[in-house]
C-alpha cells in the first residue's frame, strides 16, 4: 500500500500480438543494452489490458496537454509583469545614480564627500 500519491508503471512499448488468431500482449523491458520481450497475458485478459493501458497513455497525454496549455496562459498573464519589474528596476537604478549612489560588490552606496 502507498502512503504518497501512487501512480501505475510508466507504459512505454506495450504491443497486443496475435499469433494463430490469439491475442498475446508484451512488454519491451531493457536489459542492459539488450531490449526483450515480457510476457503479461494471452486471449480475453490481454486485449482488455491493452485497453486500460491504451486508456491510461491517453489520459496522461490530456494531462501533459492541459499543463503545456496552463504553463503558455500564465506565462503569457506574468509576461506585462516582468516587463513592469525591469522597467521598475531601471528607474530605481538611475534614481540612484542620480542621487550620487555606486555599486559596490552588488551593495548600492553613497560616494564619499557627497
Amino acid at each position: 500500500m502507498c502512503t504518497t500519491v501512487c501512480r501505475p508503471p510508466r507504459l512505454r512499448n506495450v504491443t497486443l500480438e496475435r499469433r494463430d488468431g490469439r491475442p498475446y500482449y508484451y512488454r519491451s523491458v531493457r536489459d542492459g543494452e539488450a531490449v526483450r520481450k515480457v510476457y503479461v497475458a494471452s486471449g480475453e485478459l490481454a486485449q482488455t489490458l491493452a485497453h486500460a493501458d491504451e486508456a491510461i497513455r491517453y489520459q496522461r497525454e490530456e494531462e501533459r496537454r492541459w499543463e503545456r496549455e496552463e504553463l503558455e496562459r500564465l506565462e503569457a498573464l506574468a509576461a506585462p509583469l516582468e516587463e513592469l519589474s525591469e522597467a521598475a528596476g531601471l528607474l530605481a537604478r538611475a534614481h540612484l545614480v542620480a542621487a550620487g549612489c555606486h555599486r559596490h560588490n552588488g551593495e548600492w552606496r553613497r560616494r564619499r564627500g557627497r
